[in-house]
């Protein structure tokens, strides 16, 4: 079984880090220290950090023979690991032009040689499956880290005046002529369960499995489309204060929103979209992205619905097939809805679909023990929960009980949202 064990590992290990490689290949040089907002951070910074973390989590606390690549990379790369000591202020990734990306790159082969020697090593059951759990773990905050490199390059990319593609896919056409009235799902709902059951991998912020109340409720067969938010946009919507929260209110006004972000209307009234790929026209049919909470709230409002909870978006998701538009099908750019009605699309794939839930822990969760206990339980306040993946989440790295989470406030992530309701 170890053996078995750890040839996935090796396997898996190779893959997700090369495929971190694969997406950072498209990139100048000059691309990869730009930091645009204090939300994102350099490409290097992420290939770096992930880097870091087998390093410091795994190599330094399990194998003694283990030389460290450079003393400054503690500071330098811990994300914020206050147990571990201080790090380079989140704000501040972007002013470092050196280590080069050459260098961080050879630091890369060199913590790999060390952690695929390492998994080849005995030792004693506990300590090896203590360590290949770590692995795990890294390899799943390296995948999160891969979406993050895709988000942030975006909008880096945004705000340079040439509007840059980070790749140039033609994508068929796809039209299917979704109206503007989603058919709703009605669920009975009573006494369930949700949050993860231990087979196989989840963050600790899943578990455990415990019971929760839903009353009867219904929920869209389909993510809100560009098509429907437009209608809201073209209403006036984000200049009525009764359809939004206060909070959310104040950062409309503040910071000028006037459509989602990424969105661009020409001298003719045209709409576009800023994308991965370059400008495209906003096709109407595919799902809103790039929507705050507070968007998504105020447009749920606006149309006599609300946002579901995540227990409710679990709750539907367990019935469903996990399949959707991903991070493999290689496009990072939400597609057009099903025209099937009938059944509940789009739950997994394309965009994160923000929940009415706060980021909370589940009754008798505790995080895990040391630094990773940083991991998720410092940040439960002030954020919501969203649901389901999205067109750049790793393929094998979503499940019905993953919770993502963001302030209601932002929407550099590929966010979205289905509508629910009470019966």
């Amino acid at each position: 079984m170890r053996l078995e064990t750890t040839t996935y590992l090796v396997d898996k290990f190779s893959a997700v880090r090369n495929q971190t490689l694969a997406l950072i290949e498209p990139l100048e040089p000059e691309d990869f220290i730009i930091q645009a907002s204090p939300d994102v951070s350099p490409p290097k910074w992420h290939i770096a950090h992930t880097t870091w973390f087998f390093e410091r989590m795994i190599l330094q606390e399990y194998d003694d023979q283990y030389t460290v690549f450079h003393p400054k990379y503690n500071y330098l790369f811990n994300s914020y690991y206050n147990s571990i000591g201080p790090y380079q202020p989140r704000h501040q990734r972007g002013v470092l032009s050196r280590p080069t990306v050459e260098e961080i790159l050879a630091y890369r082969m060199h913590v790999d040689k060390a952690i695929l020697s390492l998994l080849q090593q005995k030792r004693e059951t506990p300590v090896q499956q203590k360590l290949e759990q770590l692995i795990e773990m890294g390899l799943q905050h390296e995948q999160q880290h891969q979406e993050l490199i895709l988000m942030d390059v975006k909008y880096n990319f945004f705000v340079n005046p040439l509007l840059p593609a980070y790749q140039n896919k033609t994508e068929p056409e796809r039209t299917f002529g979704v109206d503007g009235s989603p058919t709703f799902k009605r669920f009975e709902g009573g006494l369930v369960e949700i949050g993860h059951d231990g087979q196989g991998f989840a963050f600790d912020n899943e578990n455990p499995v415990h019971k929760t109340w839903l009353n009867p409720f219904e929920l869209a067969s389909r993510p809100v489309t560009n098509r429907e938010f437009l209608a809201f946009v073209e209403a006036g919507g984000y200049e009525q204060s009764e359809h939004w929260l206060s909070d959310g209110f104040h950062i409309v006004n503040q910071q000028s929103w006037k459509a989602p972000l990424y969105w661009m209307k020409n001298e003719q009234g045209e709409w576009s979209v800023f994308t991965l790929n370059g400008i495209k026209p906003l096709h109407l049919d595919e799902p809103v992205c790039h929507v705050s909470f507070y968007e998504a709230d105020a447009y749920s409002r606006w149309c006599g619905k609300r946002l579901p909870t995540e227990a409710e978006w679990e709750y539907v998701g367990r019935q469903v097939e996990q399949r959707g538009n991903l991070m493999g099908e290689g496009s990072y750019h939400p597609r057009p809805v099903s025209s099937d009605l009938q059944e509940m699309t789009g739950m997994f794939g394309d965009v994160w679909e923000w929940t009415a839930s706060a980021y909370a822990p589940y009754p008798g969760s505790r995080p895990l023990e040391g630094a990773l206990g940083e991991y998720n339980a410092k940040f439960m306040c002030n954020q919501m929960v969203l649901r389901g993946g999205a067109c750049v989440t790793p393929d094998d790295h979503i499940r019905e009980t993953y919770r993502n989470f963001f302030p209601p406030d932002k929407r550099w992530q590929f966010s979205g949202f289905r509508l629910a309701g009470d019966l």
